[in-house]
């Protein structure tokens, strides 16, 4: 395990995600989102996620892995302060797929990025089909990216992230712009990766994005399915056997190595 005294080691993170010398905010951004995979695989095989900066380097870059939003989004924190760029976090509230009225709790992680005088909206982190590159900071006009169009809007004292669908915006998610500690990024965390309604801990999702906005996901939230989206509106969904998920992690999304355990769990060989 890494010392977490060490400094953040920038050269062996630019060569997990495909960068070279001093990248800015966009072109890091865009190289993390198409390499490291979404997963949630600890936190569904009962393992807690921890969010120390050596764990997250040891596992999202030197053991290739894959995560979640919070270690996604820490982990390009991280490069980003190390490539010197100021970094606010924000907690945001998932409102895709919601209910009317309904109040989710505020499980996911956004930042603020400052470099060269630019401010970027970067979140490497979303898993249902985030951008591929940084938005300008705050509320503006759409943006196509990777063929995927996004906007982010004000709403109160809330900005939301918002997606064209269909030829109609929806929202994915909206947070308050104050930033917040680490320490409130960790106890949401524990939340969402150790408790018995976390979908995180119920169900599987494994994602990925290519750089030209093609998306690949295997989930068992609404049957074990494995889905593909292109930005021109082409899409397939086969459902898949369990079996299958180790062979198809690594063949789809570059994480090999795993097997099934006696519950159907996935876990390192």
């Amino acid at each position: 395990m890494s010392d977490p005294e060490q400094a953040f080691d920038l050269p062996a993170y630019l060569a997990r995600v495909g960068c070279a010398g001093r990248p800015g905010v966009a072109d890091v951004h865009r190289a993390h989102a198409s390499a490291i995979p979404f997963e949630n695989l600890d936190p569904h095989r009962g393992e807690p996620v921890s969010l120390t900066r050596g764990d997250l380097e040891d596992k999202l870059v030197r053991a290739g892995r894959g995560g979640y939003c919070f270690e996604q989004n820490l982990l390009l924190r991280e490069a980003l302060l190390a490539l010197g760029a100021e970094v606010d976090m924000y907690l945001a509230r998932v409102r895709v797929g919601a209910q009317p009225g309904m109040v989710r709790p505020r499980s996911h992680l956004v930042l603020r990025a400052q470099l060269d005088g630019e401010v970027w909206h970067a979140d490497v982190g979303f898993g249902l089909g985030g951008p591929l590159e940084p938005l300008p900071w705050g509320p503006g006009d759409a943006h196509e990216l990777a063929g995927w169009e996004y906007r982010v809007v004000g709403e109160g004292g809330e900005l939301v992230l918002q997606s064209r669908a269909e030829g109609e915006w929806v929202d994915l998610y909206g947070f308050v712009p104050d930033p917040v500690p680490l320490i409130d990024v960790e106890t949401i965390n524990w939340w969402v990766c150790t408790h018995p309604g976390s979908p995180f801990v119920t169900g599987l999702i494994v994602a990925r994005q290519d750089r030209d906005g093609l998306r690949t996901t295997v989930s068992d939230w609404a049957g074990l399915v494995l889905a593909e989206s292109a930005p021109d509106g082409a899409s397939s969904a086969v459902e898949v056997e369990r079996a299958e998920l180790p062979a198809l992690l690594a063949e789809r999304f570059g994480l090999p190595g795993f097997v099934l355990d006696e519950r159907d769990r996935l876990v390192p060989a």
